[in-house]
């Protein structure tokens, strides 16, 4: 008997039996498999050679489902929302048909589990990006428990490891797809397998579904939150006035309005001999390279000869960023240097830096910063004059201070909440992995009524 209980706060746990009866499987990462269950190679119940002659029978003109590596999602299904005639897909993309399973090959698309059953193509046909890998059931296995197999932690673990080629180019080959070694049941224990699995993370993704929304409702808190408070200060009942700029709307009416450039100043120094090299970012705001790469897992490009084409950075700046366009301008609690491609914005004595900070990134001024340059259309990056093209708030500095100072206590709530709601999140993902690979490994019996 099977029992997925809830503990109150989205944590899950699993009571299951396993296996009245084990064996070693002759694999060393798969163990002991079910006693009655058989260890194979997928080339020896699974096809990876789909040819192309298949559809050579078709009409050159026949529409078909065109699949690029976006529309594929992670943990099944297929945004299939184009289609193409055949004669536009038939070379230089990878064929595959209703039933058949498809795999990205490339990192770091393999390891987010993108994949998918195909089904409800565009009559039973689809190309898509050729870093697929396109998997067919033989008569031994359900295309679903194949599909499952794929998903299991062992597999994506395996084939990772498994990758060639370098950086972000990196896959997983043919050979590794065909000699991955995996326990096969009867066709009736794999149906019950996947009757099991498709019920249980139906409940698992609704559960993440409502986390999600919980951190969509929490994120549109925080940034009504930033902009009330920044453009309108934290007193209720004190009088208002029209800014008469858009963005800001009405104001305090003791608050002022000034052009950019009476508050801050463009900072134009070269970097100095004993600088730090710093990379900006919209999560993390401008921090040391060292910290960046500690933070995110992957390197980032440092400057090694040539170091006078950076720019100075001291504490409290601002940075004009390649993203500053979607997310505002990044705060610096560094000295150090920077990318020349970036635009440095000096606070004056009138400015409260942890106040702009907030201000410089809330929606209405980044939405009226992004008004200042058609990006999509030149490719242009930000530059001083479109910072000085936004006026500002005036507002005294000791309010300035104030209302950092409730912002940073208020926001910091809201992160945390969203992060404990993200750390749910993650454990549900991680038990929805681990049920998985536990059921199609034979490490659980969830197959209760069905003849072993």
């Amino acid at each position: 008997m099977s029992e997925l209980t809830d503990r109150g706060e989205g944590v899950r746990r699993w009571r299951l039996r396993g296996y009245p009866e084990y064996k070693e499987s002759g694999d060393e990462w798969l163990g002991k498999i079910p006693a009655h269950w058989e260890a194979k190679r997928l080339r020896f119940v699974v096809g990876t050679t789909i040819t192309k002659s298949e559809v050579t029978d078709l009409d050159p003109e026949t529409e078909v489902s065109f699949v690029p590596m976006e529309a594929v999602r992670e943990y099944g299904g297929i945004d299939l929302v184009s289609t193409k005639p055949l004669s536009a897909v038939v070379d230089g993309y990878t064929y595959f048909r209703n039933g058949d399973v498809i795999v990205a090959k490339i990192t770091p698309c393999f390891e987010n589990g993108k994949g998918a059953l195909a089904t409800g193509l565009c009559n039973g046909v689809g190309f898509g990006t050729t870093e697929l890998h396109v998997l067919r059931a033989s008569f031994l296995v359900d295309p679903r428990f194949l599909l499952y197999l794929t998903f299991s932690d062992h597999f994506r673990s395996i084939g990772t490891a498994s990758m060639y080629g370098a950086g972000g180019q990196r896959r997983i080959s043919d050979d590794f797809i065909r000699d991955f070694c995996h326990p096969v049941p009867g066709l009736p224990e794999q149906r019950a397998i996947v009757a099991f699995l498709d019920r249980e993370t139906a409940k698992i993704d609704a559960l993440v579904v409502t986390k999600e929304r919980l951190i969509e409702l929490l994120q549109e808190k925080r940034t009504a939150l930033i902009t009330r408070a920044a453009t309108g200060g934290l007193d209720a009942n004190v009088p208002m006035k029209d800014s008469g700029i858009e963005w800001l709307g009405e104001i305090p009416a003791h608050w002022d309005v000034v052009g950019s450039n009476m508050l801050f100043t463009h900072r134009k120094e070269s970097a100095l001999a004993d600088d730090q090299q710093l990379t900006a970012s919209q999560q993390h705001g401008v921090i040391p390279q060292r910290k960046f790469v500690e933070l995110e897992g992957r390197s980032v490009v440092q400057v090694v000869t040539g170091t006078d084409i950076l720019k100075h950075v001291e504490p409290n700046d601002f940075v004009i960023s390649m993203r500053s366009f979607q997310g505002g301008l990044e705060y610096s609690n560094y000295r150090g240097c920077i990318s020349s491609a970036y635009v440095i914005v000096r606070p004056s004595d009138r400015v409260d830096s942890g106040y702009f900070s907030y201000v410089l990134k809330s929606a209405t001024y980044v939405q009226a910063l992004q008004s200042t340059s058609d990006l999509v259309r030149d490719g242009q990056a930000l530059r001083f004059a479109n910072f000085r093209r936004v006026p500002l708030p005036l507002v005294p500095l000791q309010e300035q201070k104030i209302v950092a100072t409730y912002l940073d206590e208020h926001v910091a709530q809201l992160d945390r909440l969203c992060e404990a709601t993200l750390r749910g999140i993650r454990l549900l993902k991680e038990f929805r992995t681990g049920l998985i690979s536990a059921a199609v490994t034979g490490k659980i019996d969830v197959c209760e009524g069905v003849p072993h």
